[in-house]
C-alpha cells in the first residue's frame, strides 16, 4: 500500500443528499481521450459482472474483463460435458455487458444472447455460447477466439477466462440437510452451491490450484485500477481468489482495489447476509488481499459503522452512492454505477498517465 495517496475518511456519499452525479458521457459531454483513460480490470461472473461492465464501459475504454469458468449449470453445463470445453455463459454475458448503445452494438448483444426454443438438443442454447465455442474449436485459442468475438461485437472491451481449465466449484456447507442442521456437508457444481441451503462455511475449486490465463494476470498486474464484485459471492467473486497465480497479481499490483458490494443478500449462499458480512468471508479467502475502497448503496447498509470497521480491516475506505435501479429491484442502475465509478477513479488516487 506504499506510494499511495492518503484515503479520503472512513466514510462517503458519492452525492449531495438529493443529487445524482452522472459520469460525463452520460451528461452529453465528450469522453476522455483513449489516451487518458484508467486501465480497469474487472473481476466476476453472472449478472453482477455484467452490471459492473454495463457502466464501466461508459467511463474507460481501456477495460479487461476476468471471467469466472465454474458453471456447470444450462446451456454452458450441456456444452461443458458433451465437448468438454470451457463453460461459456458468464463470457458470452461479459460480452453482451461491453456492447455498445448503437444498433449495432445493441443487435449483436441480442443476438448472442438469443436462447433457441425447440423440442429438441438445441432447444436452450445460446447463439453466443455455440459462436464461442465453434471458434474455440476452429482456432484451438481461448483468447485469440474471444477477441474476435469481441471484435465482431464491437465490444467496449476485452473478456478473458480467469483459467483455461474447466473448473468445479465445492462448497462446505452447515446444514445443507435441514434435518442435519449441526452437519457440515460438501456441495458440488457452481449450480447447485449458487442455491444451496445452510450457511455455506467456505469455498475452494477442483483443481485446487488451477493456472491462470497469462493475459488475466499481465492485464491485473498492468491495471490502474481493478474491481470485484458485484455478484454471486460464493460462486461468482471469491473463485478469483482461489486461482493462486490470479490472488498473487491482485495482492502484488500497484493497482487501486475497489470491492462492489450486492444490493442484497442472495437467496441460498448469501441469504440473511449483512454487508460487513460479505467482507468477513472474503477475508477468511483471501486473509492478505488488501482493498482501497468499498463500494456500497446506501439504502442497502443498514449499520454503517459495522461496515465501515469491517472495510478498515483490510486497509479500506467506504464509499456510498445511490447505484440501485430507482424501480426498488434489486439491480445495478448503469448510470448510477458508472457515475459512482467514475467519482471513485478521481478522488482515490492516480497512478497511471490518464490523472
Amino acid at each position: 500500500m506504499t506510494g499511495r495517496t492518503p484515503r479520503l475518511g472512513r466514510l462517503r456519499r458519492t452525492a449531495p443528499e438529493g443529487r445524482v452525479s452522472r459520469p460525463a458521457e452520460a451528461r452529453g459531454a465528450r469522453p476522455r481521450r483513449r489516451g487518458a483513460q484508467p486501465k480497469v480490470v474487472a473481476l466476476g461472473g453472472g449478472m453482477g459482472l455484467s452490471a459492473s461492465l454495463a457502466a464501466l464501459r461508459r467511463i474507460t475504454g481501456d477495460l479487461t474483463a476476468v471471467v469466472t469458468v465454474a458453471d456447470d449449470g444450462g446451456s454452458s453445463g450441456r456444452l461443458r460435458d458433451e465437448l468438454g470445453v470451457l463453460p461459456p455463459g458468464d463470457l458470452r454475458k461479459a460480452l453482451a455487458a461491453l456492447c455498445g448503445d448503437d444498433d449495432w452494438g445493441q443487435t449483436w448483444s441480442r443476438v448472442i444472447q438469443h436462447r433457441f426454443q425447440s423440442q429438441g438438443e438445441i432447444n436452450g442454447h445460446a447463439v453466443g455460447n455455440l459462436l464461442i465455442v465453434a471458434l474455440w474449436e476452429q482456432l484451438g485459442d481461448h483468447v485469440q477466439a474471444l477477441d474476435l468475438v469481441g471484435k465482431l461485437l464491437g465490444a467496449h472491451g476485452r473478456v478473458l477466462p480467469m483459467s483455461a481449465v474447466p473448473l468445479e466449484l465445492e462448497a462446505l456447507v452447515k446444514g445443507h440437510d435441514p434435518e442435519r442442521p449441526d452437519d457440515v456437508d460438501t456441495v458440488r457444481g457452481q449450480a447447485t452451491v449458487a442455491l444451496t441451503p445452510g450457511d455455506v462455511q467456505s469455498v475452494h475449486l477442483v483443481p485446487h490450484d488451477p493456472p491462470a490465463v497469462p493475459e488475466a494476470v499481465a492485464a491485473v498486474l498492468d491495471a490502474d485500477w481493478v474491481v470485484l464484485g458485484p455478484g454471486s459471492w460464493f460462486s461468482s467473486v471469491i473463485p478469483h481468489l482461489l486461482v493462486p497465480q490470479l490472488l498473487d497479481a491482485l495482492t502484488e499490483t500497484k493497482a487501486r482495489r475497489v470491492l462492489s458490494l450486492n444490493l442484497a443478500p442472495q437467496p441460498g449462499e448469501t441469504e440473511g447476509f449483512s454487508p460487513q458480512r460479505h467482507l468477513e468471508v472474503l477475508g477468511r479467502h483471501a486473509p492478505k488481499l488488501a482493498l482501497d475502497v468499498v463500494l456500497a448503496d446506501e439504502a442497502a447498509v443498514p449499520d454503517r459503522d459495522s461496515l465501515t470497521d469491517a472495510a478498515e480491516r483490510f486497509g479500506a475506505a467506504v464509499e456510498l452512492a445511490p447505484v440501485a435501479r430507482p424501480d426498488g429491484t434489486p439491480r445495478h442502475d448503469p448510470e448510477l454505477l458508472a457515475a459512482a465509478y467514475d467519482r471513485i477513479f478521481r478522488m482515490h488516487g492516480r497512478i497511471g498517465p490518464w490523472r
